[in-house]
């Protein structure tokens, strides 16, 4: 089935592609709203600027994909891969992104507003979010992903990984937008992660282990690091 075909019976009113394969293919500026694409074959695929809104890409492969500003607001990527994919100004608004494959994956200046990536490997990727997002990236593997600059107030980050990370300038405050609400990094793995000139104001990080992490220039006011393990190696009261 080629692109062709699949809009064709798409505008028929057909939504169920399958485990289509559209490797290498070029679908930009489509209207695919609402369709199944699970374990579906998109890599390599160009679809900048489709419309998959409440579209279900359930392990799909979009590996190495081109997907610049894509809608994929409510759509269910549920265990899909992303490999080395470009969401370059994606819009992931009330994505399902759990156990998502996003290793090396570039989201900079994605909208992840509610998005939920918990348990997902997001291992060096580019994750700098351009608005505040209460983004669920608990358990998630972040293991030297770049978050410089990144606004992540009111993000849930507890338990990930993000050992080695760049969070260099990160806003991880408490913010009023949510009601007051704290971003969670209570027991978090920040070995060796760059921490310089974070904003961690309210900021939780109960039994986070920071050993080795560079806290040079944050703001550290308010911060429950209760039972955490400082960047020095000894444990917080």
């Amino acid at each position: 089935m080629d692109v062709d075909e699949i809009l064709k019976r798409y505008d028929a009113g057909e939504r169920n592609f399958q485990g289509v394969n559209l490797q290498e293919a070029e679908l930009t500026n489509a209207n695919l709203r609402g369709a199944d694409f699970s374990n579906a074959d998109l890599r390599q695929t160009r679809l900048g600027k489709t419309n998959f809104n409440q579209a279900c890409l359930r392990e799909a492969n979009l590996s190495e994909a081109i997907l610049w500003g894509i809608d994929l607001s409510e759509a269910d990527l549920y265990g899909a891969i992303l490999r080395e994919a470009d969401l370059t100004g994606a819009k992931l608004v009330q994505t399902r992104l759990e156990k998502a494959n996003l290793i090396k994956a570039s989201l900079c200046g994605a909208n992840l507003n509610s998005a939920n990536l918990s348990g997902s490997l997001l291992f060096e990727a580019d994750l700098r979010p351009s608005s505040n997002q209460r983004t669920d990236l608990g358990y998630a593997a972040l293991t030297g992903a770049d978050l410089s600059y990144a606004d992540l107030r009111a993000a849930s980050l507890h338990h990930a990984n993000l050992d080695g990370a760049k969070l260099c300038r990160a806003n991880l405050s408490l913010t009023i937008q949510w009601g007051d609400l704290a971003t969670d990094l209570s027991g978090a793995s920040l070995q060796g992660a760059d921490l310089s000139y974070t904003n961690l104001n309210s900021a939780i990080l109960r039994k986070a282990n920071l050993q080795g992490a560079d806290l040079t220039g944050a703001i550290l006011t308010d911060v429950d690091f209760q039972g955490a393990i400082m960047p020095d190696g000894t444990v917080h009261d």
